[in-house]
């Protein structure tokens, strides 16, 4: 599964690998090695379309263990039910790494950007995925037709969730995931206010930074 990557950067991926599996552990993910296996893949990815497509301002594969990988994966446990969509899903974060960890669940990935949901879709087929639909929408568009049990959005602003609010997507009981950077970000959104997040705190291995899930439940 795992794919050559031809970079100036070859020589970094046994490095990858260790670092990916360290973060794992110290997230308490056990991810098994066809999967690791396919987050590297997905990494090496992304690694190379970033340096014709710009899908990411990170450059450095190592850093991507931590500031893509590792802080997608930080909110497996927090999944609920068996449909996830990803808003916003940009070059597949968090849901391509989600899915890789999760085959049971089912997992739409919706972004309005043409060049990075034909990179999504790339991804989905070289990494053999089944349990991936990208979507090419704007979310205030976007009439699946059903709900979801989980949604979730990365580095979303208030007013982008809004129409995920008003479209009234998530099941119930559902669970709407928002990641956020620091806390005071996650705490002054007076869009969801009303509505009781909870406020977790991540820590995400290998990376100085704060991260925070603001979980809403639908129940």
């Amino acid at each position: 599964m795992k794919q050559a990557v031809h970079s100036p950067e070859a020589t970094q991926w046994p490095i990858i690998e260790a670092r990916l599996s360290q973060g794992c552990a110290a997230l308490g993910l056990t991810p098994t090695p066809e999967q690791q296996a396919r987050l590297v893949a997905f990494l090496g990815l992304l690694a190379r379309w970033n340096q014709a497509y710009n899908l990411t301002a990170v450059r450095d594969p190592l850093e991507m263990v931590a500031k893509h990988l590792l802080d997608s994966l930080a909110i497996a446990p927090f999944l609920f039910g068996e449909t996830v969509l990803d808003v916003g899903t940009g070059a597949g974060l968090p849901g391509l790494p989600l899915a890789i960890l999760a085959p049971e669940r089912r997992f739409q990935l919706l972004d309005s950007n043409n060049k990075k949901v034909r990179f999504v879709r790339q991804a989905v087929l070289e990494l053999g995925l089944t349990n991936v639909e990208p979507v090419q929408s704007r979310i205030e568009a976007y009439r699946p037709g059903r709900k979801f049990s989980t949604i979730v959005s990365r580095a979303v602003a208030a007013e982008s969730v809004l129409p995920v609010l008003a479209a009234d997507l998530c099941d119930r009981p559902g669970r709407l995931l928002l990641m956020k950077g620091r806390a005071d970000e996650a705490a002054d959104e007076t869009a969801w206010a009303a509505l009781k997040p909870i406020i977790h705190r991540l820590t995400i291995p290998f990376l100085d930074a704060p991260r925070h899930l603001i979980e809403l439940r639908s129940d």
